[in-house]
């Protein structure tokens, strides 16, 4: 089986298919719609073949469903048809939790992207939960505006290296991981990781889409936005 996996993030979109060795990307930013999205990677794709098709979608995913527009892009997302616009099969998850299934050894892990935004994902042996940590009340405003790029911006590298420190910490401390993955693009200007933390690579999502495929048993919890994987699949390869 072949599989297209789609990272969607708040700036550019980065795509690897099977037998492919280097990624593509484009921008994306907030005037892309998925129409928009898809027509340029039909294009950029054009000499790939594949049978179907991982999404990893920076927000809340339901049983392969959008539930909510996101923040960094145009809408139109949420009843958008990507299964029709490809042509196969696709899988939708959110960002983060693609890119944590690709991370994923074994035990309690915690998933973190210092990206556009704050990227969030648990898996508890082998249980996937995706969650939206970014958007909870943090100091004057929420995790994201402090550790996502507006923070980095905001603030500046020295002082948004203790906010990202302080956030782990709080966060640890609250979900009790045993591994804590910083992942993102902007994990490069951390100087040094914070304590029980490991860098994730951002090729990891590419990983954890094709597992999504090929070590996902494909249940999914309605309460809790769960993903059943198989352990022993999930920590190969990592």
């Amino acid at each position: 089986m072949k599989i297209l996996i789609i990272d969607i993030g708040g700036t550019h979109v980065k795509l690897l298919g099977t037998g492919q060795t280097t990624p593509l990307k484009f921008v994306s930013g907030p005037k892309m719609t998925p129409a928009q999205m898809v027509s340029n990677i039909k294009k950029l794709t054009a000499s790939w073949t594949y049978d179907v098709v991982s999404i990893g979608y920076p927000g809340p995913v339901l049983h392969d469903r959008i539930l909510r527009e996101p923040h960094n892009l145009a809408p139109g997302w949420v009843n958008f048809n990507f299964s029709k616009a490809f042509g196969c099969p696709v899988k939708v998850i959110n960002d983060a939790a693609m890119q944590a299934l690709g991370s994923y050894k074994t035990g309690r892990m915690l998933f973190l992207g210092l990206g556009t935004g704050l990227g969030s994902a648990m898996i508890v042996d082998g249980l996937l939960q995706p969650m939206e940590l970014g958007h909870l009340p943090y100091r004057d405003d929420t995790y994201e505006d402090y550790v996502g790029v507006r923070g980095l911006e905001r603030f500046g590298k020295k002082k948004w290296r203790k906010y990202v420190a302080d956030v782990v910490e709080r966060l640890a401390a609250a979900l009790e991981p045993d591994d804590i993955v910083l992942g993102g693009g902007n994990v490069k200007y951390l100087k040094e990781l914070p304590q029980k933390c490991r860098g994730g690579v951002n090729a990891n999502a590419f990983t954890g889409g094709t597992r999504l495929w090929t070590a996902v048993s494909g249940s999914e919890s309605d309460a809790g936005h769960q993903l059943s994987t198989r352990k022993r699949a999930a920590s190969a390869g990592t």
